[in-house]
């Protein structure tokens, strides 16, 4: 009896060890510090969801994005804006330097920001990919997107839509007339966009009074730094033209093996960069996959229609990747323009040089020089006669001795078993004329 009361102590003691692991877990001092460098761009996106999940996982106190950015792409920045919204731990943004354009966006879609005193924010205007001002459709949406995020954090949204759109009269704030608002740390903290300036990271966990937590810095990985490269809306169209050229250079000299490893290998870093950026899912490799065997047996089962077939799955498995549809179809329309003026360029201008076009280019010349004729000169055929032993319509057939020699008449009809005379001989057309009376008797 004795020993159960003892075993039901240890047991209930043990149960509340239990029970507290989720307050001593909920109590974490953990701060987790999320770069926020270069282009804003899709993989940059797929690097900043692993971080917060990370930091969500390990129920941190805080997240810190330390943001140095000339800006990016709106389609990432609305993703990144959305992770943080979406976040269960309130982000912190620290501007150690620069949060221009779809930075300033990132920064204020932030429950708190600080800057280094040398840091700017500002400068959003939407830009196309021409680097040309957006249409106002997409500028309209993007002043939306300043405004809206500005106010999600207890902000004015006047100085964010001045940060997008030049006509909004701040000239206390601005260089020039006719510019777009840049802040520097002391006026984004006199205006409210700011919630202190502080000169380093520590200086900023010392006034949070994190001092002592436990900092974890989330680095990149080398898989995700390659994504970020490949994914990049200016190497993507490079990728691609080099993989159509490659696979049109194999499609045109079959059996050399290089053009078309080139191409693949091209094609296998789009979808790897896609992929790790979480942008491809499997659904978009197996329609490769699909395309890819289809144009192979189109080799073996001619016709044309399962060639078709590939390439269609294979331009939709690249749309799939993608991630956004239009960026994508550009891209493409770039690629195949750059690999067909590209082939066009080689065969041209390198065609005779490089072996590779050898089987493509036909280098010899059939001329007379070398003994070749497209068909024999009987200059000697001039002057004589000749029955015609077919109607000459203005063609038919003429008896010259015992040859049938093909000839056509002067443009008037002719009649069977007439008498004619040959008056031109050019090459193979050999000209007739009907004799008069007159002529026969002489």
């Amino acid at each position: 009896m004795r020993k159960m009361k003892i075993f039901t102590v240890v047991m209930l003691f043990v149960l509340a060890l239990l029970s507290l692991i989720p307050v001593l877990h909920a109590d974490s001092h953990s701060v987790y510090i999320i770069p926020v460098e270069a282009e804003v761009e899709r993989g940059l996106q797929a690097f900043i969801e692993r971080g917060i999940e990370e930091a969500e996982d390990a129920d941190a106190q805080a997240i810190i994005f330390e943001i140095d950015t000339p800006g990016g792409f709106v389609d990432a920045a609305d993703g990144i804006a959305r992770l943080l919204q979406e976040s269960s731990i309130p982000p912190i943004a620290y501007i150690n330097q620069d949060a221009l354009s779809a930075g300033a966006y990132l920064a204020l879609n932030a429950e708190e920001i600080y800057m280094h005193p040398a840091a700017r924010m500002g400068a959003a205007q939407v830009i196309d990919q021409a680097g040309n001002a957006a249409g106002d459709k997409a500028n309209s949406a993007w002043l939306s997107s300043m405004s809206n995020a500005a106010e999600s954090s207890g902000r004015d949204p006047l100085y964010a839509v001045a940060m997008a759109d030049a006509s909004v009269d701040l000239p206390q704030y601005r260089a020039g007339e006719g510019e777009l608002l840049t802040l520097r740390a002391g006026e984004a903290e006199e205006v409210g966009y700011s919630e202190g300036t502080v000169s380093s990271l520590e200086e900023l966990l010392e006034l949070k009074g994190m001092e002592d937590s436990e900092i974890v810095y989330i680095d990149e990985t080398f898989s995700e730094s390659l994504a970020r490269f490949l994914t990049n809306p200016v190497v993507v169209p490079i990728l691609l033209s080099v993989a159509m050229l490659g696979l049109l250079l194999e499609l045109f000299t079959p059996g050399i093996g290089v053009p078309a490893l080139i191409g693949l290998t091209s094609l296998m870093l789009f979808f790897y960069g896609h992929l790790v950026a979480g942008l491809a899912g499997y659904e978009s490799i197996i329609l490769l996959f699909i395309g890819l065997g289809l144009m192979i047996a189109e080799f073996f089962i001619p016709g044309g229609v399962l060639g078709i077939l590939g390439i269609a799955a294979v331009l939709g498995s690249i749309l799939l990747a993608g991630g956004d549809l239009q960026t994508t179809a550009i891209s493409i329309l770039i690629a195949m323009i750059a690999a067909t003026s590209g082939m066009v360029i080689l065969v041209k201008f390198f065609g005779k040089r490089l072996s590779l076009f050898k089987r493509i280019i036909l280098s010899d010349a059939t001329d007379t020089k070398s003994g070749y004729v497209s068909t024999a000169n009987r200059p000697e055929l001039i002057g004589q006669m000749a029955i015609t032993a077919t109607e000459l319509r203005p063609s038919g057939t003429i008896i010259f001795g015992d040859e049938r020699i093909d000839a056509v008449s002067e443009g008037r009809y002719i009649g069977r078993s007439k008498d004619v005379k040959i008056i031109k001989v050019e090459g193979s057309r050999i000209v007739v004329r009907e004799l008069e009376k007159k002529e026969e008797e002489e």
